[in-house]
């Protein structure tokens, strides 16, 4: 094992080659990509395994990967017992966790990776107010998203459908945890009853392309609050409400269902 020093920030780093039985991943990583796992395979046949994964002391002495948990796996399922590991101090993994490049993240990966931060961080210290995670946690609406699809295990949830709105409405919470649970539930089910009503206007209107979904929000937000606005001054309930309401009134032309 090697102990280096990181160059920007200062702090301890090892170096060192890690039995495969002794890391494990945590919860709070994204779901594995079989896809991404075969090319890994590929790639490490060809020449070696030669990219460090990034990990932190667990528990019972055991380590978890905090970056490369494909190539990981790539690695179990070729046979390799050890493999290179860079072993970074405890406070690194929810900022790396979050800034994990290997597999681009869709929203449910994010949302769920939120989600997981968030829980970590109410267990540990629930009068810590929501706002802090903001250098964790990318945007504040994947923690709305992520208590739909983990909370309520709606992991179907379009949330795609929502994304340009809740960029303009949703925000980090000056509340504690404890509270902002709470409030993120509400905010959960506001999107899950939207949804219902979307979901049966996409019905009526005969619609099969996925995307549509997406226009049938935007329309209506589009009814209350015109094209390309960039602030909305209602907040995340009003907003929402009108939303709903204007939906049964939203209907396309030939041609914008053909653009999709």
């Amino acid at each position: 094992m090697y102990t280096l020093r990181e160059p920007y920030k200062g702090y301890e780093v090892k170096v060192t080659l890690l039995p495969i039985e002794d890391i494990v991943i945590p919860p709070i990583q994204r779901d594995l990509s079989e896809t991404l796992i075969k090319k890994l395979m590929l790639s490490i046949e060809k020449v070696g395994f030669v990219d460090p994964i990034l990990v932190v002391e667990g528990e019972e002495g055991k380590y978890e990967v905090i970056n490369g948990q494909h190539r990981l796996k790539a690695a179990e399922l070729l046979g390799i017992r050890e493999i290179p590991a860079i072993i970074l101090p405890q406070e690194t993994k929810d900022y790396i966790i979050s800034l994990n490049v290997e597999k681009a993240p869709n929203l449910k990966d994010k949302a769920h990776q939120a989600y997981e931060i968030f829980m970590k961080y109410l267990k540990e210290n629930p009068e810590m107010e929501e706002v802090e995670l903001e250098n964790m946690v990318e945007e504040p609406y994947f923690l709305t998203v992520g208590f739909i699809t983990d909370r309520f295990g709606e992991k179907r949830f379009p949330a795609y459908a929502f994304e340009k709105v809740l960029k303009k409405v949703d925000e980090f919470l000056g509340l504690p945890l404890e509270e902002a649970e709470r409030e993120r539930e509400n905010r959960a089910n506001v999107l899950r009853d939207v949804r219902e009503v979307m979901e049966e206007k996409y019905q009526e209107l005969g619609l099969t392309n996925a995307l549509h979904k997406e226009a049938i929000i935007s329309k209506a937000f589009q009814s209350v609050y015109g094209k390309r606005v960039r602030k909305v001054d209602d907040d995340f309930y009003t907003v929402f409400e009108k939303i709903k309401e204007a939906i049964p009134r939203v209907s396309f032309t030939e041609e914008e269902l053909e653009s999709f």
